[in-house]
C-alpha cells in the first residue's frame, strides 16, 4: 500500500513540476511580447548633453531630433508625438531622414503630421533618407514639405542663432545611395561657429576621413531594431551583422562627436525589441 502511496506521490510532483515550467513558458511568452509590443509602439525621450568652447557661456541649443518614421503613426493622428514636440520646446526640429517607407503609396498621413509640427514650431529642417530615395514620390515628398514650411537641407547649409550662440546647421543628401556633396553642403561655412550636420546615414564617416562639424546627428540603423542582451543590435544597414555603430554617441575627433539616434519607426520586419522607439531631445552648451 505505501508503495502505490509512494508512486502517486511522485507522480503527482512530476505533474507539478510539468505544469509550473508549462505556465512558467506561457508567461515568459507573455513578457517578450508584451516587451516587443511596448518597444515598438510607444516611444520615449532620449536625452542628450554636449558641450563645446564655441558655444558662450552659460548658453544652451536644444534641438528634437526625429529619425526614422517609415510613416508609423503614434496615438490617433500622431497626437503623442504633436505632445512631445510641444513638451519639448526645443529651438529647433530636425527630421534625419526615412519619414516614408521606399513602399509608402500614399503621403497623406506624413504630411498631415508636417502640418501639424510645422504648425507649433517655425524652425523644421528635413534631410532625405535611403527610403526617400527610393520611393517613387520622393519629389512630390520633397516639394510638399517645402510647401508646408520645412527647410530641405539637401547639401545646403544655413546659420542659426539662439541667444548669444550663432551656430551652423549643414544638412546632406542620403549618403548610402551616394547623393551626398559634402563640399557643396560646406560651402562658405564659418569654421569658427559650432557646426552641426544632419545626415541620414553615419556611413558619413566610413567614406570621408575629415568632416569638418562638430556634431554629426544621424539615424538609419534602427538601433539594430531587434537588440539581445549582451550582444546587442544583431544587424544593420549598411554594416551587416554585429554593427559596430548601431546607436548612441561616437568620437571622431577632439570635442567631435556622432551620435546616432535609434529611431521611432520600424522597417522590414515591423517590431523592436530590447531597442524602445524613441525621439532624441539633445542639448548642446558652452563650456570654459
Amino acid at each position: 500500500m505505501s508503495i502505490k502511496l509512494n508512486q502517486q506521490k511522485k507522480k503527482a510532483i512530476h505533474f507539478g513540476k510539468k505544469r509550473f515550467m508549462y505556465l512558467f513558458g506561457i508567461l515568459c511568452i507573455i513578457g517578450l511580447l508584451t516587451k516587443a509590443y511596448v518597444d515598438t509602439n510607444i516611444f520615449k525621450i532620449n536625452r542628450m548633453q554636449f558641450q563645446s568652447s564655441k558655444i558662450p557661456i552659460d548658453t544652451k541649443i536644444t534641438i528634437l531630433q526625429l529619425s526614422d518614421l517609415h510613416n508609423k503613426v503614434f496615438g490617433e493622428d500622431n497626437e503623442a508625438l504633436i505632445d512631445t514636440v510641444i513638451q519639448a520646446n526645443a529651438d529647433i526640429i530636425v527630421l534625419t531622414g526615412d519619414l516614408i517607407d521606399r513602399d509608402t503609396d500614399d503621403l497623406h498621413g506624413v504630411f498631415s503630421l508636417v502640418e501639424r509640427i510645422t504648425a507649433l514650431h517655425p524652425h523644421v529642417f528635413f534631410v532625405s533618407g535611403n527610403h526617400e530615395w527610393g520611393n517613387h514620390f520622393a519629389g512630390a515628398l520633397v516639394e510638399g514639405l517645402e510647401h508646408r514650411n520645412v527647410t530641405i537641407l539637401n547639401n545646403r547649409n544655413t546659420e542659426i542663432t539662439v541667444g548669444n550662440a550663432t551656430f551652423n546647421l549643414v544638412g546632406i543628401d542620403d549618403v548610402s545611395t551616394n547623393h551626398e556633396n559634402l563640399n557643396l553642403a560646406f560651402e562658405n561655412v564659418n569654421q569658427e561657429s559650432y557646426t552641426i550636420l544632419l545626415s541620414h546615414s553615419p556611413s558619413i564617416l566610413d567614406k570621408y576621413e575629415d568632416v569638418p562639424a562638430d556634431l554629426i546627428l544621424s539615424g538609419h540603423t534602427h538601433g539594430g531594431q531587434v537588440r539581445l542582451p549582451f550582444i546587442g543590435a544583431l544587424v544593420a544597414p549598411d554594416q551587416g551583422f554585429f554593427p559596430e555603430k548601431d546607436k548612441g554617441t561616437y568620437a571622431f575627433g577632439e570635442d567631435k562627436f556622432l551620435y546616432i539616434d535609434s529611431g521611432i519607426g520600424t522597417s522590414i520586419a515591423p517590431i523592436r525589441f530590447l531597442n524602445q522607439s524613441q525621439v532624441s531631445l539633445i542639448e548642446i552648451s558652452g563650456e570654459n
